[in-house]
Order: C-alpha cells, then sequence, then structure tokens
C-alpha cells in the first residue's frame, strides 16, 4: 500500500485496488487503479517528477539484478591428462584393444595370411561383398572396421539390432549419390540375421548395381537365415574360433600394452607394476572357448579385483576363477553352463540314461536354448556314438533336425525328445568315429602326398588312358560276387583303420 500512496493515490483507493486484485501484485493494483479511472473517464494529474505508476514499476522490475547463473562444479586436483586416462578407463578392454589393423587381427590366416583370399583384395584396394559367420569374439566387426581402414572406400557401419530399415535405405540412397561423384561406400551391418528375409531384400538393388560394398557379420549360419537372393551376391567367408594360443597371446598383449590395456582400467601408470601369472593365462585362454571378448573382459574383472591387494598387482589363478564366476560370463546360452549341460545331454545319452537325457534337454529349451543347436548336436551323436550299431539314428536325428527347422519352438520340443530317447536306446558303437580320427591323425602325421594308383584314376581323356589312367580297374558290378583289388597306395596295403564287426 505504502508504494501505491507514494504514487499519489489515496489510502482508501490503495485500500480497495489491492481487495480487488487479491492483494498480490502492486502492478496489477496499479493497472487496476488506472482502467478504473479510465472508466469514470477520470484522469489523475500525477505529482510532478513522477513518472507513470505501470511504467516506474515495469522498470524496477527490470532493474532486479537477475539471479546468478548455476556454477560448474571444478575439480582442480583431476588434471586434463588423468580425465583422458578416466574416459579411457570408462570403455571396455575388450573394446579398446580391438585391432585396428588387419595386421593384428588373430586366427584368421585362411582369410588374412600370404595367400587369403581378403589379403589379396586388399592389396588390389577392391573389394567384393562378403558375409563373415564365425562364433563369438572371433573378430567379425574388428576385421570389417580394420578392412574399413585399409581401403578407401567411404565407412558406414550399421547394427540389425538398433537400425531400421528406413535407417538402412537412407544409407543406400547416401551411397548411390556418392559413387556419382566416384566415392564407394562400403556398409558393414552387423548382426545380419537379426533382419528378417524381407527387410534383407533392401540391400538387393545396390549390391546388384555396385552402389555399396555390402560386409555382413552374423553368428548363424548364412544358408538358413540370410536371403538367398543376397546370399548369391556375396562371398560367405568363415571366420575360424580362436585357439588358445591366440587367447594367450592377445591376453598378453593387454597385459602390456601401456596406452590402451588393463593397466588403464586399474589406474596404474606401468605394466611393470602388473604381473599375470602364467597359469591364469593358460587356464582363461582356455576357458574363454574361442571367444576374445569375453577372455578380454574376464580379464579386466581379474585384474580390478587384484588391484586392491597389492602395491605390486599379482593377478592369480584363483582370481580369475573368481571372475569367471563373478562376470557370469559363461553362465548363458554362449557361454560355460551352455556347454556343460550340452556335455550332460550327451554324456546321458551315451550312457543310455534316457530319463537325465530327457531332463538335460529340458534346462537346455528352458534356458533359451536354439533347437537348431541342439539338433545338430544330436546328428553329430547319431554318427560318432550310435553309428553302425543302429544305421536308422542318422535319418532319425536328420529328420528331427528338418522338424525343428520347420516348426520352431515351441512346437518342436517333442521332435527334440523323441530324437533324444530313441538315441539314449539305441544299441552304441564309436567304430565309425574311431576310425575316422585314426585315419586323419595318420595323414596328419605321415603326410598327404602318397600317389593315388594309376587304376583308381579317373581317365576323361584319351591321353590320361594312354598314360594308364584307370588300366587294370575291375568294376564290380560286372562281377557275381567280390573281386580282388587294391584301393590303397601301395605303401598303405594292409594298414586298417576301421574295426567291424566289434570283436
Amino acid at each position: 500500500m505504502d508504494y501505491l500512496t507514494d504514487m499519489g493515490f489515496s489510502r482508501e483507493l490503495a485500500a480497495q485496488a489491492l481487495a480487488a486484485t487479491g492483494g498480490k501484485s502492486t502492478y496489477k493494483a496499479t493497472e487496476w487503479i488506472l482502467n478504473q479511472r479510465k472508466s469514470d473517464g477520470i484522469v489523475q494529474k500525477q505529482p510532478a517528477l513522477v513518472e507513470p505508476p505501470a511504467k516506474k514499476l515495469k522498470q524496477d522490475e527490470e532493474q532486479q539484478p537477475s539471479p546468478p547463473p548455476p556454477q560448474q562444479k571444478s575439480f582442480p586436483f583431476l588434471s586434463t591428462k588423468v580425465a583422458k586416462k578416466n574416459s579411457k578407463a570408462a570403455v571396455p578392454l575388450a573394446e579398446r584393444m580391438r585391432p585396428t589393423s588387419v595386421n593384428d587381427i588373430l586366427g584368421q590366416d585362411h582369410l588374412l595370411g600370404p595367400r587369403g583370399i581378403l589379403k589379396s583384395l586388399l592389396e588390389g584396394d577392391s573389394l567384393a561383398s562378403v558375409i563373415f559367420w564365425g562364433p563369438p569374439g572371433t573378430g567379425k566387426t574388428t576385421l570389417a572396421r580394420a578392412i574399413a581402414s585399409t581401403v578407401s572406400y567411404r565407412f558406414v557401419a550399421l547394427s540389425a539390432v538398433t537400425s531400421g530399415v528406413k535407417e538402412v535405405r537412407e544409407v543406400l540412397e547416401e551411397a548411390k549419390k556418392a559413387k556419382k561423384y566416384g566415392q564407394r561406400t562400403l556398409l558393414f551391418l552387423d548382426e545380419v540375421h537379426r533382419f528378417n528375409k524381407a527387410q534383407q531384400d533392401a540391400f538387393l538393388p545396390y549390391v546388384e548395381a555396385g552402389h555399396v560394398v555390402f560386409v555382413g557379420a552374423t553368428t548363424e549360419n548364412p544358408s538358413f537365415e540370410i536371403n538367398a537372393a543376397l546370399l548369391s551376391r556375396c562371398k560367405v567367408l568363415t571366420m575360424n574360433k580362436l585357439l588358445p594360443e591366440h587367447l594367450e597371446k592377445l591376453i598378453k598383449r593387454a597385459v602390456l600394452d601401456k596406452e590402451k590395456g588393463v593397466i588403464v582400467s586399474a589406474g596404474i601408470s606401468s605394466p611393470e607394476m602388473l604381473r599375470v601369472e602364467d597359469d591364469a593365462v593358460v587356464f582363461l585362454a582356455a576357458a574363454a572357448d574361442g571367444d576374445a571378448r569375453a577372455a578380454l573382459n574376464t580379464l579386466e574383472i581379474a585384474v580390478l579385483a587384484a588391484s586392491s591387494r597389492f602395491q605390486m598387482m599379482v593377478v592369480t589363478l584363483a582370481d580369475v576363477k573368481d571372475a569367471l564366476q563373478r562376470s557370469h560370463v559363461f553362465y548363458d546360452k554362449t557361454g560355460e553352463e551352455h556347454y556343460n549341460i550340452i556335455s550332460a545331454l550327451h554324456k546321458s545319452m551315451r550312457g543310455g540314461d534316457a530319463d537325465a537325457s530327457i531332463y538335460w534337454l529340458a534346462r537346455m529349451l528352458e534356458g533359451g536354448e536354439g533347437p537348431l543347436y541342439v539338433a545338430r548336436r544330436l546328428v553329430r551323436f547319431a554318427s560318432e556314438d550310435v553309428g553302425l550299431a543302429d544305421p536308422q539314428a542318422l535319418p532319425q536325428a536328420i529328420a528331427c533336425y528338418q522338424a525343428c527347422h520347420f516348426l520352431g519352438m515351441p512346437e518342436c520340443n517333442v521332435h527334440l525328445a523323441q530324437c533324444v530317447v530313441y538315441l539314449a536306446l539305441a544299441p552304441k558303437s564309436v567304430a565309425v568315429y574311431q576310425a575316422i580320427q585314426a585315419a586323419q591323425q595318420y595323414v596328419r602325421e605321415k603326410g598327404q602326398n602318397e600317389p593315388v594308383p594309376l587304376h583308381l584314376r579317373n581317365a576323361p581323356t584319351k591321353l590320361m588312358k594312354d598314360l594308364g589312367y584307370a588300366k587294370g580297374y575291375i568294376y564290380p558290378p560286372s562281377h557275381s560276387g567280390p573281386v580282388e583289388q587294391d584301393y590303397m597306395p601301395s605303401s598303405l596295403r594292409g594298414l586298417k583303420f576301421l574295426r567291424w564287426p566289434p570283436t
């Protein structure tokens, strides 16, 4: 009210204005007074040198000091170097250690060795559309990114898990435009099997026209998961499962790397302050079962667990075993428990225990295991453990696989159960399995250079016949009984691999 009376209004009028406006704002009260004066036809002359009330109120409000902006928290003790190191540590070890050059990729010599198909293509700075197929952690994504850094192509990486067809089409159209200006595009699609076959159709015209070089990565069999038309336009390259010696080398590389290695995770300054015991490295390389990502993630957990104990950090076998449990790396359908249960199923069928076999099958199915994986193992079992003792076991297992492929889960559970019970109750023989194992071992140890006997060679031309190819070969169907004829190389005559019938 005092403010209104200072403006020259009477106390009575000021009280009326405040009551009419609820007393919340002197600005609103002033406006009410002015409106009342205007409606009554009264224009009150304001005292000299006093500005109009509404104008003065606005000016006063504008002159009120604005609240200070919130201050950023500063950490003077955290240097730029330390902050950069902390940002590196936030990235998982497996991602930090991802090779950027094809020369650093392990275990894929059949592709990147001196005579590897990818080696030849990269040396010529030319690529063909390919699909990398292999188990998790073998380096499919790493290889695609390393290729991109080697060739002079525009690189675009997508994941079928997070990208949709709309985004893919936008990328493909951009690639089409880029080609007009002489720039080729390398399009990498991770987890390509996550796209259904209709979605995969989006790539066809662009791959066929050469607008993009398509590189897909999948852990699933391309024969079943990739559109047949797209598959026919791509070369499927199989990625080998990494061997323990490859993983040992990778683990040691992560321990010794000063910029990206596991010392960054632990916050220590030098690899000399960290020692991973040899038996821990060997165990981890074997337990990771060919998965580089699992090996490095477990190593990182083991190092972090050991970091609080000693100034000189020593990672022991016990640390690695604890890390495996703590991180649950092998307790899913692609980890250790997966292999433990399939092993239990295999051994239960081999031992003829149908109830145990059904139990382990149920464990796998309830855990989300893919039915086709189980069916593939049953096909293997039918020949490896039943074999010649019951020749119908293999057709049964193949029929089970086909049923699983046609129906999927949950309908195919009964087909798997029927096959498991059949194999568990069938008579067993490992004669064929032992025979092929012995033959392959012999070839590896003794060499593969024994010449094929002339009478067993094919002779499609006159020249070959003149050279003695197929000469002296006896055609068994032309004889009523067995014929005496040598089928082994001369130096191996009398060598036996198959022990059948069993004695």
